[in-house]
Protein backbone atom coordinates (compact mmCIF):
# COMPACT_ATOMS: atom_id res chain seq x y z
CA UNK A 1 0.00 0.00 0.00
CA UNK A 2 1.79 3.36 -1.35
CA UNK A 3 1.90 6.02 1.92
CA UNK A 4 -0.37 8.41 1.46
CA UNK A 5 1.27 12.15 1.79
CA UNK A 6 0.65 15.06 4.88
CA UNK A 7 0.02 17.72 2.85
CA UNK A 8 -0.37 20.87 5.25
CA UNK A 9 -3.25 23.41 3.96
CA UNK A 10 -1.92 26.98 5.50
CA UNK A 11 -4.95 29.37 5.10
CA UNK A 12 -6.37 32.31 6.45
CA UNK A 13 -3.95 34.88 7.65
CA UNK A 14 -3.36 38.80 8.57
CA UNK A 15 -4.85 39.81 5.36
CA UNK A 16 -7.45 41.79 3.85
CA UNK A 17 -7.71 38.64 1.47
CA UNK A 18 -8.32 36.35 4.74
CA UNK A 19 -11.80 35.57 3.59
CA UNK A 20 -11.00 34.59 0.28
CA UNK A 21 -8.13 32.56 1.28
CA UNK A 22 -10.87 30.36 3.77
CA UNK A 23 -12.54 29.74 -0.61
CA UNK A 24 -9.46 28.41 -1.67
CA UNK A 25 -8.13 26.24 1.27
CA UNK A 26 -11.84 24.42 1.28
CA UNK A 27 -11.69 24.23 -2.78
CA UNK A 28 -8.21 22.55 -2.31
CA UNK A 29 -9.12 20.20 0.47
CA UNK A 30 -12.45 19.30 -1.44
CA UNK A 31 -10.64 18.24 -4.64
CA UNK A 32 -7.27 16.69 -3.36
CA UNK A 33 -6.93 12.66 -4.68
CA UNK A 34 -8.23 11.32 -0.97
CA UNK A 35 -6.00 8.19 -1.88
CA UNK A 36 -2.54 10.15 -2.16
CA UNK A 37 -2.98 12.67 0.42
CA UNK A 38 -4.21 13.33 3.83
CA UNK A 39 -5.12 17.19 4.24
CA UNK A 40 -3.89 19.00 7.04
CA UNK A 41 -5.80 22.27 7.81
CA UNK A 42 -3.81 24.42 9.00
CA UNK A 43 -5.39 27.97 10.04
CA UNK A 44 -4.12 31.38 10.84
CA UNK A 45 -6.42 33.91 12.24
CA UNK A 46 -6.26 37.35 11.68
CA UNK A 47 -4.25 38.15 15.03
CA UNK A 48 -1.00 35.59 13.44
CA UNK A 49 -2.24 32.48 15.73
CA UNK A 50 -1.61 29.24 13.48
CA UNK A 51 -3.77 26.71 14.79
CA UNK A 52 -5.70 23.21 14.33
CA UNK A 53 -9.11 23.94 12.74
CA UNK A 54 -12.50 21.48 13.15
CA UNK A 55 -12.41 20.15 9.78
CA UNK A 56 -15.41 19.16 9.76
CA UNK A 57 -16.79 22.43 10.75
CA UNK A 58 -14.43 23.98 8.38
CA UNK A 59 -15.36 22.37 5.31
CA UNK A 60 -19.22 22.60 6.55
CA UNK A 61 -20.69 25.60 4.39
CA UNK A 62 -21.42 27.33 8.15
CA UNK A 63 -17.91 26.92 9.31
CA UNK A 64 -16.35 28.62 6.18
CA UNK A 65 -18.68 31.52 6.92
CA UNK A 66 -17.99 32.02 10.92
CA UNK A 67 -13.93 30.97 10.49
CA UNK A 68 -11.77 31.74 13.06
CA UNK A 69 -15.12 31.45 15.70
CA UNK A 70 -16.36 28.39 14.60
CA UNK A 71 -13.84 25.17 15.34
CA UNK A 72 -10.77 26.89 16.72
CA UNK A 73 -8.16 24.36 17.74
CA UNK A 74 -4.74 23.61 18.92
CA UNK A 75 -2.21 26.33 18.69
CA UNK A 76 0.50 24.84 16.51
CA UNK A 77 3.61 26.03 14.50
CA UNK A 78 6.67 25.44 12.55
CA UNK A 79 10.11 25.14 13.58
CA UNK A 80 13.67 25.77 11.74
CA UNK A 81 15.19 23.02 10.76
CA UNK A 82 12.36 20.73 11.71
CA UNK A 83 11.86 19.09 8.37
CA UNK A 84 8.31 19.68 8.35
CA UNK A 85 7.38 18.91 11.86
CA UNK A 86 4.19 20.81 12.97
CA UNK A 87 4.49 21.04 16.86
CA UNK A 88 1.03 21.05 18.81
CA UNK A 89 1.57 23.85 21.52
CA UNK A 90 -1.36 23.24 23.17
CA UNK A 91 -0.45 19.18 23.37
CA UNK A 92 3.40 19.66 23.43
CA UNK A 93 3.74 15.63 22.69
CA UNK A 94 2.36 15.70 19.61
CA UNK A 95 4.35 16.40 16.05
CA UNK A 96 2.41 15.99 12.95
CA UNK A 97 5.26 15.23 10.18
CA UNK A 98 3.92 17.47 6.86
CA UNK A 99 5.03 16.45 3.81
CA UNK A 100 4.48 19.54 1.34
CA UNK A 101 3.06 22.76 2.81
CA UNK A 102 0.17 24.52 0.26
CA UNK A 103 0.20 27.43 1.50
CA UNK A 104 -2.82 29.39 -0.21
CA UNK A 105 -2.71 32.75 2.24
CA UNK A 106 -3.70 35.57 -0.28
CA UNK A 107 -2.24 38.86 0.67
CA UNK A 108 0.19 40.35 2.78
CA UNK A 109 2.11 37.94 5.65
CA UNK A 110 1.37 35.09 2.78
CA UNK A 111 1.71 35.50 -0.62
CA UNK A 112 4.59 38.48 -0.16
CA UNK A 113 7.95 36.34 0.69
CA UNK A 114 7.25 35.99 4.46
CA UNK A 115 6.26 32.29 5.27
CA UNK A 116 8.14 31.53 2.14
CA UNK A 117 11.00 32.23 4.12
CA UNK A 118 9.60 30.69 7.25
CA UNK A 119 8.74 27.47 5.31
CA UNK A 120 12.49 27.45 4.17
CA UNK A 121 13.93 27.81 7.23
CA UNK A 122 11.35 24.78 8.29
CA UNK A 123 13.28 22.71 5.40
CA UNK A 124 10.14 21.49 4.29
CA UNK A 125 8.94 21.47 0.15
CA UNK A 126 6.44 24.16 -0.61
CA UNK A 127 3.74 24.98 -3.58
CA UNK A 128 4.11 28.04 -5.46
CA UNK A 129 7.39 30.71 -5.84
CA UNK A 130 10.00 31.16 -2.96
CA UNK A 131 10.93 34.14 -1.55
CA UNK A 132 12.02 36.95 -3.56
CA UNK A 133 9.71 35.80 -6.84
CA UNK A 134 6.85 36.02 -3.96
CA UNK A 135 7.92 39.51 -2.81
CA UNK A 136 8.92 40.74 -6.08
CA UNK A 137 5.34 39.76 -7.39
CA UNK A 138 3.34 41.44 -4.13
CA UNK A 139 5.26 44.63 -4.62
CA UNK A 140 3.20 46.09 -7.53
CA UNK A 141 6.09 49.19 -7.05
CA UNK A 142 9.61 46.47 -7.51
CA UNK A 143 7.68 44.25 -9.84
CA UNK A 144 7.00 46.87 -12.71
CA UNK A 145 10.07 48.16 -12.07
CA UNK A 146 11.94 45.18 -12.97
CA UNK A 147 9.44 44.57 -15.85
CA UNK A 148 10.19 48.03 -17.12
CA UNK A 149 14.03 47.32 -16.62
CA UNK A 150 14.27 43.85 -19.18
CA UNK A 151 11.71 46.08 -21.39
CA UNK A 152 8.59 44.03 -20.88
CA UNK A 153 5.78 46.04 -21.78
CA UNK A 154 3.80 48.09 -18.41
CA UNK A 155 1.54 51.46 -18.27
CA UNK A 156 2.77 54.69 -16.76
CA UNK A 157 2.90 54.79 -13.00
CA UNK A 158 3.64 57.01 -9.89
CA UNK A 159 4.23 55.86 -6.78
CA UNK A 160 3.54 57.68 -3.46
CA UNK A 161 4.62 56.81 0.16
CA UNK A 162 2.27 57.72 2.84
CA UNK A 163 4.92 60.04 4.61
CA UNK A 164 5.37 62.39 1.27
CA UNK A 165 2.95 65.24 0.32
CA UNK A 166 -0.29 64.44 -1.98
CA UNK A 167 0.01 65.32 -5.04
CA UNK A 168 -3.67 66.59 -6.91
CA UNK A 169 -5.28 64.89 -9.19
CA UNK A 170 -4.17 67.83 -12.06
CA UNK A 171 -0.41 67.06 -11.51
CA UNK A 172 -1.08 63.59 -11.96
CA UNK A 173 -2.71 63.38 -14.82
CA UNK A 174 -0.01 65.92 -16.77
CA UNK A 175 1.85 62.77 -16.25
CA UNK A 176 -0.44 59.95 -16.90
CA UNK A 177 -3.42 61.35 -18.14
CA UNK A 178 -6.55 60.49 -16.65
CA UNK A 179 -8.57 58.44 -15.21
CA UNK A 180 -6.22 56.37 -13.06
CA UNK A 181 -6.22 53.26 -10.57
CA UNK A 182 -5.02 53.78 -7.51
CA UNK A 183 -3.68 50.52 -5.79
CA UNK A 184 -1.71 49.98 -2.40
CA UNK A 185 1.11 48.54 -3.30
CA UNK A 186 0.95 45.34 -1.80
CA UNK A 187 -2.84 43.61 -1.99
CA UNK A 188 -4.59 41.46 -4.26
CA UNK A 189 -8.10 40.63 -4.80
CA UNK A 190 -8.90 44.23 -6.02
CA UNK A 191 -8.80 45.36 -1.96
CA UNK A 192 -8.21 48.86 -1.57
CA UNK A 193 -8.27 49.56 -5.15
CA UNK A 194 -10.29 53.30 -7.00
CA UNK A 195 -10.83 54.25 -10.34
CA UNK A 196 -10.35 58.16 -10.54
CA UNK A 197 -11.44 61.09 -12.89
CA UNK A 198 -11.83 64.31 -10.39
CA UNK A 199 -10.31 65.76 -7.58
CA UNK A 200 -12.79 64.37 -5.05
CA UNK A 201 -12.67 60.77 -6.55
CA UNK A 202 -8.88 60.58 -6.99
CA UNK A 203 -8.59 62.44 -2.78
CA UNK A 204 -10.69 59.65 -2.12
CA UNK A 205 -9.12 56.70 -3.55
CA UNK A 206 -5.52 57.43 -2.11
CA UNK A 207 -7.20 57.65 1.42
CA UNK A 208 -8.57 53.96 1.15
CA UNK A 209 -5.44 52.81 -0.77
CA UNK A 210 -3.28 53.87 2.40
CA UNK A 211 -5.63 52.16 4.64
CA UNK A 212 -4.30 48.99 3.35
CA UNK A 213 -0.43 50.00 2.20
CA UNK A 214 1.99 52.60 3.14
CA UNK A 215 2.68 52.88 -0.65
CA UNK A 216 0.55 53.24 -3.16
CA UNK A 217 1.06 53.12 -6.95
CA UNK A 218 -1.21 55.16 -9.37
CA UNK A 219 -1.80 53.36 -13.35
CA UNK A 220 -2.52 54.79 -16.19
CA UNK A 221 -5.48 53.51 -16.87
CA UNK A 222 -5.07 51.24 -20.09
CA UNK A 223 -8.11 51.21 -22.69
CA UNK A 224 -7.92 47.22 -23.32
CA UNK A 225 -9.41 43.95 -23.03
CA UNK A 226 -8.41 42.40 -20.01
CA UNK A 227 -6.69 39.51 -20.40
CA UNK A 228 -5.32 36.61 -17.88
CA UNK A 229 -3.04 33.73 -18.24
CA UNK A 230 -2.11 30.64 -16.10
CA UNK A 231 1.45 29.54 -16.05
CA UNK A 232 2.53 26.07 -14.23
CA UNK A 233 5.93 25.33 -13.62
CA UNK A 234 9.74 25.32 -12.68
CA UNK A 235 12.42 25.44 -14.47
CA UNK A 236 10.52 24.75 -18.00
CA UNK A 237 6.84 26.37 -17.51
CA UNK A 238 4.80 26.62 -19.65
CA UNK A 239 1.14 28.55 -20.07
CA UNK A 240 -2.27 27.75 -20.12
CA UNK A 241 -4.79 29.41 -22.82
CA UNK A 242 -5.65 32.89 -21.61
CA UNK A 243 -9.31 33.53 -20.78
CA UNK A 244 -11.06 37.13 -20.45
CA UNK A 245 -12.69 39.06 -18.04
CA UNK A 246 -15.82 41.55 -18.82
CA UNK A 247 -16.77 43.66 -15.70
CA UNK A 248 -20.07 44.63 -15.37
CA UNK A 249 -19.18 47.31 -12.82
CA UNK A 250 -16.79 49.98 -13.43
CA UNK A 251 -13.70 47.88 -13.19
CA UNK A 252 -13.09 44.29 -11.46
CA UNK A 253 -13.70 45.41 -8.47
CA UNK A 254 -13.60 43.24 -5.00
CA UNK A 255 -17.17 42.91 -4.93
CA UNK A 256 -17.52 42.05 -8.65
CA UNK A 257 -15.27 39.54 -7.89
CA UNK A 258 -16.48 37.96 -4.86
CA UNK A 259 -19.63 39.14 -3.99
CA UNK A 260 -21.79 39.86 -7.13
CA UNK A 261 -22.41 37.06 -8.97
CA UNK A 262 -23.20 38.61 -11.91
CA UNK A 263 -19.86 41.44 -11.62
CA UNK A 264 -18.58 39.84 -14.30
CA UNK A 265 -17.91 37.38 -17.47
CA UNK A 266 -15.32 35.11 -17.19
CA UNK A 267 -14.97 33.93 -20.98
CA UNK A 268 -12.38 30.87 -20.28
CA UNK A 269 -11.12 30.80 -23.28
CA UNK A 270 -11.02 33.66 -24.25
CA UNK A 271 -11.99 34.75 -28.04
CA UNK A 272 -9.11 35.53 -29.95
CA UNK A 273 -6.52 34.66 -32.65
CA UNK A 274 -4.30 31.86 -32.37
CA UNK A 275 -1.19 34.35 -33.12
CA UNK A 276 -2.58 36.37 -30.46
CA UNK A 277 -3.14 33.45 -27.72
CA UNK A 278 0.70 32.45 -28.42
CA UNK A 279 1.77 36.43 -27.85
CA UNK A 280 0.24 36.00 -24.93
CA UNK A 281 1.31 33.05 -23.52
CA UNK A 282 4.88 34.13 -24.40
CA UNK A 283 4.70 37.61 -22.69
CA UNK A 284 3.16 35.38 -19.29
CA UNK A 285 6.05 33.13 -19.35
CA UNK A 286 8.84 35.87 -19.60
CA UNK A 287 7.15 38.07 -16.64
CA UNK A 288 7.15 34.30 -14.90
CA UNK A 289 10.34 33.71 -15.55
CA UNK A 290 11.96 37.48 -14.99
CA UNK A 291 10.54 37.82 -11.45
CA UNK A 292 12.30 34.68 -10.33
CA UNK A 293 8.40 32.63 -10.16
CA UNK A 294 8.42 28.82 -9.73
CA UNK A 295 5.29 26.59 -9.15
CA UNK A 296 2.24 28.67 -10.40
CA UNK A 297 1.10 32.04 -10.71
CA UNK A 298 -1.14 33.83 -12.71
CA UNK A 299 -0.10 36.87 -15.33
CA UNK A 300 -3.08 39.46 -15.76
CA UNK A 301 -1.85 42.27 -18.72
CA UNK A 302 -3.96 44.67 -21.08
CA UNK A 303 -4.97 43.94 -25.06
CA UNK A 304 -5.44 47.24 -26.57
CA UNK A 305 -7.02 47.33 -30.46
CA UNK A 306 -3.87 47.44 -32.21
CA UNK A 307 -2.59 44.07 -30.73
CA UNK A 308 -0.12 45.84 -27.92
CA UNK A 309 -0.14 43.83 -24.97
CA UNK A 310 1.01 45.81 -21.85
CA UNK A 311 1.48 43.17 -18.21
CA UNK A 312 -0.68 44.56 -15.43
CA UNK A 313 0.46 42.19 -12.70
CA UNK A 314 1.52 38.68 -11.17
CA UNK A 315 -0.46 36.71 -8.61
CA UNK A 316 1.82 34.42 -7.26
CA UNK A 317 -1.10 32.55 -5.12
CA UNK A 318 -4.04 33.56 -7.44
CA UNK A 319 -7.72 32.53 -6.31
CA UNK A 320 -7.64 28.51 -6.15
CA UNK A 321 -11.65 27.94 -5.95
CA UNK A 322 -12.99 25.43 -8.61
CA UNK A 323 -14.61 28.48 -10.53
CA UNK A 324 -11.47 30.91 -9.78
CA UNK A 325 -9.94 31.71 -13.51
CA UNK A 326 -6.63 30.07 -12.58
CA UNK A 327 -7.69 26.76 -12.14
CA UNK A 328 -10.45 27.24 -15.02
CA UNK A 329 -7.68 28.37 -17.06
CA UNK A 330 -5.99 24.93 -16.88
CA UNK A 331 -8.98 23.00 -16.75
CA UNK A 332 -9.95 24.28 -20.64
CA UNK A 333 -6.50 23.61 -21.37
CA UNK A 334 -6.91 19.48 -20.94
CA UNK A 335 -5.48 19.57 -17.05
CA UNK A 336 -8.59 19.24 -14.13
CA UNK A 337 -8.47 20.53 -10.92
CA UNK A 338 -7.47 17.53 -9.15
CA UNK A 339 -4.74 16.79 -11.96
CA UNK A 340 -3.26 20.26 -11.80
CA UNK A 341 -3.00 19.45 -7.44
CA UNK A 342 -1.18 16.24 -8.12
CA UNK A 343 1.46 18.72 -10.54
CA UNK A 344 1.86 21.81 -7.66
CA UNK A 345 2.62 19.28 -5.64
CA UNK A 346 5.22 17.37 -7.65
CA UNK A 347 6.54 20.40 -8.61
CA UNK A 348 7.40 21.46 -5.03
CA UNK A 349 9.02 18.31 -4.20
CA UNK A 350 11.05 18.81 -7.41
CA UNK A 351 12.24 22.35 -6.48
CA UNK A 352 13.01 20.96 -3.19
CA UNK A 353 15.03 17.72 -4.20
CA UNK A 354 17.05 20.52 -6.43
CA UNK A 355 17.99 22.69 -3.97
CA UNK A 356 18.87 19.91 -1.49
CA UNK A 357 21.54 18.75 -3.70
CA UNK A 358 23.31 22.31 -3.42
CA UNK A 359 26.19 23.01 -0.78
CA UNK A 360 25.41 25.37 2.02
CA UNK A 361 29.21 25.33 3.70
CA UNK A 362 32.51 25.96 2.07
CA UNK A 363 35.29 23.09 1.65
CA UNK A 364 38.40 23.37 -0.02
CA UNK A 365 38.95 20.03 -2.34
CA UNK A 366 41.75 18.25 -0.85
Amino acid sequence: MVKKLKIGILFGGKSAEHEVSIRSARSIVSALDKKKYTAVLIGIDKSGRWFLPDKKKFMSKKGVESFPENGVGDSVALLPQSCGKLINLSRKKQVIKLEVVFPVLHGTYGEDGTVQGLLELANVPYVGAGVLGSALGMDKDFMKRVLRDVGLPIGKFLVLHQNEPHPKFSQVIKTLGGPVFVKPANMGSSVGIGKAGSEKEFQAAVKDAFRYDQKIIIEQFIKGREIECSVLGNEKPRASLPGEVIPQHNFYSYEAKYLDENGAILKIPADLPKTVIKKIQKSAIETFQVLGCEGFARVDMFLTKTGKIYINEINTIPGFTKISMYPKLWEASGMPYTQLLDKLIELAQDRYNRKKRLKTSFQEDL
